[in-house]
């Protein structure tokens, strides 16, 4: 049995963080973190990155993160004569990476030809909405240098727009490459009772690139007391293509992707193509006494410009919370995904099943700090084994021994110790 003991630092630092004041001085810090102990009964089959066939909603995170680490958002709001502004600085440390700079910007607010709007310049995180037990944001415009504009009020709705670059503070395009992304989201658009409408846009603009441009269009429907009291649903409609992700953020320019830029010296030689892509989504959530949850149901095509083959990707499982008592509860994830390519490949399948005693700040689903005890069992068939053989590292090594589906091994046990914190 090999332990693997990850950001135990981190862990203490974030816990102290939230049990004081987020305001301090005037500055607010508020932040997330998430690691812990890993113990895996598969000697030779340590997985890096969770265990997922790669689909952007096929990754069920409880007992099955792969990551960890820390991020930490710090602001401070200043009055001039009623116009405000804010500086905000967001540092981050994954993994074994380099402390990096998710956001960086200066926001001014109560102008007085628009009190209620915020403009913004710098690089600035904008996540609007997400699938928490599949760590997804679908609607998603940053984070890349830029400057825009938020909660604009055009009559009964709300607007928000940005124009982003493909660089960011940490990583520029290469010379001879360049990209910029138009985003304009609408907001708070009713339409019955309980439920709104919100649309987003994407319009990409590129030069140098394997592909040319893109646009991506997204129609999200929330409804409030669907079907019963307390439970919330959300639908996506979601098609892009080139370099517009499904999200609203940038799809990958090479294979050494990273956020939205090209690394490493050999970028230019790798240079990937554009795709199209389609997803429709549905997630409902609950709280109910102490009983609480969420589940996702989800199915997305996507092809890249330069490819014959259509990959299919689907994906349904839930969390179920239930509170034993106000500081404990127990946890249980179970997800099915597939991922099928439309030539003569025989379709991959991964399930997975966690269950985790938790100790909990109150009953509620969404309370954190959370202190998991968990075991995963995940199964795969011969197809996910063979096309997830191999994993390849941050140096583009191939890892033989690493990929889900080394060894020729169709399952997997994981069991271990997890925080989870945000504030």
């Amino acid at each position: 049995m090999k332990i693997k003991l990850t950001c135990v630092a981190a862990a203490v630092c974030c816990l102290g963080s939230a049990a004081f004041a987020a305001d301090v001085g005037g500055v607010e810090v508020t932040g997330y973190s998430r690691g812990g102990g890993v113990y895996s009964y598969n000697k030779d089959q340590q997985i890096k990155g969770g265990l997922t066939l790669g689909g952007d909603l096929q990754k069920f995170r409880l007992g099955n993160e792969g990551d960890y680490g820390v991020e930490v958002n710090i602001a401070k709001t200043f009055d001039v004569e009623g116009v405000k502004y804010k500086l905000d600085y967001m540092p981050t440390k994954w993994n074994s990476g380099n402390v990096g700079t998710e956001q960086a910007f200066v926001e001014m607010s109560g102008l007085s030809f628009a009190p209620e709007a915020k403009v913004w310049a710098g690089q600035r995180r904008l996540r609007i909405q997400d699938v928490h037990i599949v760590d997804k944001f679908l609607m998603d415009y940053g984070v890349n240098e830029g400057a825009g504009v938020t909660d604009l009020s055009v009559g009964s709705v709300k607007v928000g727009a940005s124009l982003q670059t493909g660089d960011t503070f940490d990583n520029k395009m290469i010379a001879g490459t360049s990209a910029n992304r138009l985003n304009v989201d609408i907001s708070e658009i009713n339409t019955n009772p309980g439920g709104k409408v919100r649309v987003m846009l994407a319009s990409v603009s590129t030069s140098g690139l394997k592909s040319s441009g893109g646009s991506g269009f997204t129609l999200n429907h929330n409804q409030s007391n669907f079907l019963v009291p307390g439970l919330t649903n959300s639908l996506f409609l979601q098609t892009s293509s080139g370099y517009a992700a499904l999200n609203g953020q940038f799809n990958a320019f090479n294979t050494t992707y990273t956020g939205a830029n090209f690394t490493g010296a050999n970028a230019a030689n790798n240079l990937v193509a554009g795709k199209k892509s389609s997803r429709i989504a549905e997630s409902i959530a609950w709280q109910s006494g102490r009983f609480g949850g969420q589940a996702i149901l989800g199915y997305q095509t996507t092809k890249a410009d330069d490819a014959t083959f259509t990959t299919k990707d689907t994906s349904l499982g839930g969390r179920m919370s239930y509170a034993y008592s106000q500081n404990f509860k127990m946890l249980l994830e179970a997800g099915t995904t597939s991922r099928k390519f439309s030539d003569s490949q025989d379709a991959q399948r991964l399930n997975k099943v966690t269950i985790a005693p938790t100790i909990a700040m109150s009953p509620d689903f969404w309370s954190r700090p959370e202190l998991r005890f968990y075991v995963t069992r995940a199964n795969w068939n011969a197809a996910a084994a063979t096309a997830n053989s191999a994993t390849t590292d941050a140096t583009g090594t191939s890892n033989a021994n690493t990929g889900f589906g080394a060894n020729g091994r169709t399952s997997q046990t994981l069991a271990g110790v997890q925080y989870e914190v945000w504030w």
